[in-house]
């Protein structure tokens, strides 16, 4: 049991490095196609927008390890209910990240902040992220229903006892 849940874990940080991948490249393809910044609010700062990510992206591997680590290996199944939550979560976290960061940053007008994260709640960008995180979860789920039903190593054909 403590090898699957070590596995789990190992996959769901590489999950986690492919949810932030598929960030960056999807929100340099939206930024091109609407001539749009993913924080269209200058007034925010430069740090707000990283600290979004990077909280969806957090939001996200806690999920990961949760889903991975939870569940017995001999009973893991790819769960579209649990990706779309692990998605809304992390659509989210990107919006309330980003208010936070700013009123942490600028604590003498608060309520700016909260209608930047109003304001996020419609943003491609947003929606973007959530959608990512429902796809990064699936494939997650996916790699750790084949792993665990695998039984150890993948084997060529001509490795293969006969008998099985």
């Amino acid at each position: 049991m403590r090898e699957e849940r070590k596995y789990a874990t190992i996959v769901a940080c590489f999950a986690a490095g492919l949810y932030l991948a598929l960030i960056v490249a999807a929100f340099g393809i939206l930024s091109l196609l609407t001539e749009t910044d993913p924080v269209s609010d200058s007034t925010v700062g430069p740090l707000v927008g990283p600290f979004m990510v990077g909280g969806a992206v957090l939001t996200l591997l806690i999920f990961l390890i949760a889903l991975g680590t939870r569940v017995p290996a001999d009973k893991q199944r790819v769960s579209p209910g649990a990706a779309l939550a692990t998605g809304i979560a992390c659509y989210l976290v990107y919006i309330a990240a980003g208010g936070i960061t700013g009123a942490a940053g600028d604590p003498q007008n608060p309520f700016h902040y909260f209608l930047f994260a109003v304001s996020q709640l419609g943003s491609w960008y947003a929606i973007t992220a959530g959608i990512l995180a429902a796809l990064v979860v699936l494939l997650y789920q996916l790699v750790l229903v084949g792993r665990f039903r695998q039984r150890g190593r993948p084997r060529w054909p001509w490795e293969r006892d006969e008998d099985e």
